[in-house]
């Protein structure tokens, strides 16, 4: 479990400096210990993910110039809680909970006490056999192909999964929140296809990177997380935007972080340029195309 932490903390930092740029990225606005009640000692980690260019065309048309989500998380390994909201759409959200075990996937009522009343469809990833967006694949990271010179593990082959050890599996609860008519499936599908996405190339990456961090103590990696989390805010050189972020507590009828985690609130109301104009009759479903006024204008 240690080995997997450390690998976890040592691919986020290097992932997120590699996929920064000026203006896009991952730039952390906090990284502090945190205390809790009922999980005890963990990290609390506050980020804004500037995401702009990497939207597809139809939700380009409708965010400003300068966008980012803000990446709350509370890890208390081996369980974490992550939330990720943005301001200037009210009744976006995305809530992730995580828990972490030595088996192969095979607990599937680890989250029946948190959510029995949802509906969920179970989605297993598998860093080996799983097809990544074409942009994001080297041979380098591709686990069929690796081979690791100080463990011996990799080169991954079909049926890895009944045979690997040391095995532990990261399962997560995801759910999304897009309250917009006319946008809310594909917004949601999309999200779904993107935290799928995020994982699975995370994921091989840490694996493929294991002779990097696979000698480093916690300090170490943590020291590495400073450092490269510093490097990254300087590489991305942006002006945070002037929006703010409130830290008074959601409604205890929203489901959320305990309330030990602090949440930006969720108002009722989309923004104007979101809205369907009042001339337009109400559809069952989310058309194919939709013309939205300019939010500039």
């Amino acid at each position: 479990a240690l080995q997997y932490r450390i690998g976890q903390l040592y691919m986020i930092s290097k992932h997120s400096h590699e996929q920064s740029d000026r203006g896009e990225g991952v730039e952390v606005v906090q990284n502090e210990p945190y205390e809790d009640p009922n999980h005890g000692n963990g990290q609390l980690t506050e980020k804004r993910v500037y995401l702009n260019s990497k939207l597809p065309s139809w939700a380009r048309a409708v965010v400003p110039k300068i966008f980012y989500v803000t990446e709350k998380a509370w890890n208390y390994y081996p369980y974490t809680i992550t939330e990720y909201t943005c301001s200037f759409l009210p009744k976006f959200s995305i809530h992730i909970e995580t828990k972490y075990e030595d088996n192969k996937g095979s607990n599937d009522s680890i989250f029946d006490k948190e959510a029995k009343d949802l509906e969920r469809e179970v989605c297993f990833i598998d860093i080996a056999s799983d097809e990544i967006p074409e942009r994001y694949y080297k041979e380098s990271e591709d686990p069929k192909y690796f081979k690791s010179q100080k463990t011996g593990r990799g080169q991954l082959k079909e049926g890895w999964r009944d045979t690997h050890q040391p095995i532990m599996c990261s399962y997560k609860l995801v759910t999304v929140k897009f309250e917009v008519w006319g946008l809310q499936t594909r917004v949601e599908q999309f999200v779904h296809k993107v935290v799928r996405d995020i994982l699975l190339i995370g994921h091989r990456q840490a694996f493929a990177w294991v002779d990097e961090w696979y000698d480093m103590t916690m300090d170490e990696v943590r020291e590495f997380e400073r450092a490269t989390q510093e490097a990254t805010n300087k590489k991305i050189g942006i002006f945070p935007p002037a929006i703010s972020i409130s830290n008074i507590s959601m409604p205890s009828s929203t489901r959320s972080a305990p309330s030990s985690a602090p949440s930006t609130p969720l108002s009722t109301d989309a923004p104007e340029f979101l809205t369907v104009p009042k001339d337009r009759p109400r559809k069952k479903s989310a058309p194919e195309t939709l013309t939205l006024p300019d939010p500039a204008k």
